[in-house]
């Protein structure tokens, strides 16, 4: 009876092992990846590791640890749509390699560093993607991703050098690859370090690109001239270059914003390990640790000169998602202008022709419509949001720490990410092509009344809004009523009123 119960138990196992594989295998793996996972696995399907609360079961083909598995059943928030960004990942493989070449000159075996950055480069590379399950909505410091990246970085470090999975040797994930650290000094690092490279690798190419593409169709449009609007009724003319000119601005002020709140985003609060203090460091560890990040990305990364803030405080994240919200604020203007200049093809304003890129309805043939103005505003809508949620989180800094983090950095490169890609969507797709309809322009702007405008200098304010009113009452021309109210001859309108000489100061 004692051998069936104990055969029993060890079949229940291995099923229960079976269920664990599948629940923490939700991706496909990288040909790479699979490859290192075949010479993890065992008969048994999972392995025995332990954290502070006691053992856990962990898959044999994954590389982290019993603190990630304890997370997943803790925070089974979102799924896959709602995992940390791996953006954060590949930053905090930069800052694992950064620490380890650093602590060897504090003692820190070599040999064992060598495995830690070796692991730590495949983090970076993105050959270990699928070992980082876990979701956003955990601990507001983002301590359980940090050891989720430091179980990882020990158990591969550990296999390069020959060791046995999941037994924290010869590479330990805290005492080695987390030395010198705190989640709350590593994680706030790895958020700058993935903001600054989304901002220059994403943000900032897709507002060049877009900047360049505004600017060519200011030039080319600087010749057409029409008629200017406010309130959206008649106002007086413009060219059509001077409008486009004004989205050129606003993009160029959209770059410059974000560049002007990327000093604070060098700063790195690496060294200031739990609260700020610097303890279980040493002197120099954080100098160093910048230093070699900024060798590492290429960026002007710095130590921040006060830990306390740097951990208590993210305020640099709110500064840089203020910036892309007032982004959002110009990208919506002008997606908005392009899309409502370009309306109808008869029954709208017309005087722009937009690409044509694809069926606009399933009910009425041959309509178009202009798609990427509207992806690109409900990007703008998405980055306001987002803004309004890295504010909330921004404001929660309680004593020596903030713990609204993961949240906060969702939500920036986030917006990054949207603005970015976005910008380059819509110039390829929409700007580049734009037409000017000039036939439509020059009606338009030969039907406005608010030409008369040019009279003011010559017959006054008062004559000239009669002659605009009595016009618009009789459905007559401007010329054809200030002749027949007598304040002019058709002679002096036509000197007087040239559209092409009302664009700029005399």
């Amino acid at each position: 009876m004692f051998r069936l119960l104990r055969n029993f138990q060890g079949l229940q196992a291995k099923v229960e092992g079976a269920r664990t594989c599948a629940l923490f295998s939700r991706t496909l793996r990288p040909a790479a990846t699979v490859a290192l996972s075949k010479r993890m696995a065992s008969s048994d399907g999972y392995r025995i590791e332990q954290d502070t609360f006691g053992e856990l079961k962990v898959p044999n083909d994954k590389y982290y640890g019993a603190q990630t598995v304890r997370s997943m059943m803790n925070f089974k928030i979102g799924g896959l749509s709602e995992r940390m960004p791996i953006q954060i990942i590949k930053a905090f493989g930069i800052l694992k390699r950064a620490a380890a070449e650093v602590n060897v000159k504090y003692g820190l075996d070599a040999k064992i560093a060598g495995g830690i950055v070796k692991a730590a480069n495949e983090v970076i590379a993105g050959k270990l993607d699928d070992h980082f399950p876990l979701v956003v909505w955990q601990t507001g410091s983002g301590t359980q991703t940090n050891m989720n990246v430091n179980e990882v970085i020990s158990n591969r470090a550990i296999q390069i050098l020959g060791g046995k999975l999941g037994s924290k040797d010869p590479v330990h994930p805290n005492d080695h690859v987390n030395k010198s650290q705190s989640s709350n000094d590593t994680f706030p690092t790895a958020m700058h370090i993935a903001a600054a490279k989304e901002v220059h690798e994403v943000l900032l190419p897709g507002l060049q690109k877009l900047h360049d593409a505004l600017e060519d169709k200011a030039k080319e449009f600087a010749d057409i001239i029409k008629i200017g609007r406010t309130h959206t009724q008649d106002a007086v003319p413009l060219s059509l270059g001077q409008e486009f000119s004004g989205y050129v601005q606003q993009i160029k002020y959209s770059m410059e914003r974000i560049k002007a709140a990327m000093p604070r985003i060098y700063e790195l609060a690496a060294g200031g390990t739990a609260v700020g203090t610097g303890l279980n460091t040493r002197i120099g560890f954080a100098e160093k640790v910048a230093a070699k990040v900024s060798e590492l990305t290429g960026l002007p990364f710095i130590t921040a000169p006060n830990k306390f803030e740097a951990l208590a405080a993210h305020d640099a994240l709110v500064e840089l998602s203020g910036a892309m919200n007032v982004v959002a604020c110009s990208l919506m203007k002008v997606a908005n202008d392009i899309r409502f200049l370009g309306s109808g093809p008869r029954s709208g304003l017309g005087e722009l022709i937009l690409p044509e890129n694809e069926p606009g309805s399933s009910i009425m043939p041959g309509k178009v419509n202009p798609t990427q103005c509207e992806a690109i505003t409900m990007v703008a809508a998405q980055v306001m949001g987002n803004h309004v949620a890295v504010t909330v989180g921004g404001s929660n800094g309680h004593f020596e720490l903030n713990v609204f983090k993961p949240l906060m950095i969702k939500n920036v490169l986030n917006s990054a990410q949207l603005i970015g890609d976005s910008c380059v969507s819509f110039t390829d797709h929409c700007v580049v092509g734009i037409q000017a309809d000039t036939e439509r322009i020059e009606k338009l702007m030969n039907e406005s009344l608010m030409l008369v405008t040019a009279l003011n200098p010559h017959i006054g304010y008062d004559k000239a809004a009669k002659i605009a009113k009595a016009a618009h009452k009789e459905g007559t021309t401007l010329k054809e009523m200030a002749v027949k109210l007598g304040f002019l001859t058709p002679e002096q309108f036509e000197q007087w009123v040239k559209p092409h000489e009302m664009l700029g100061p005399k």
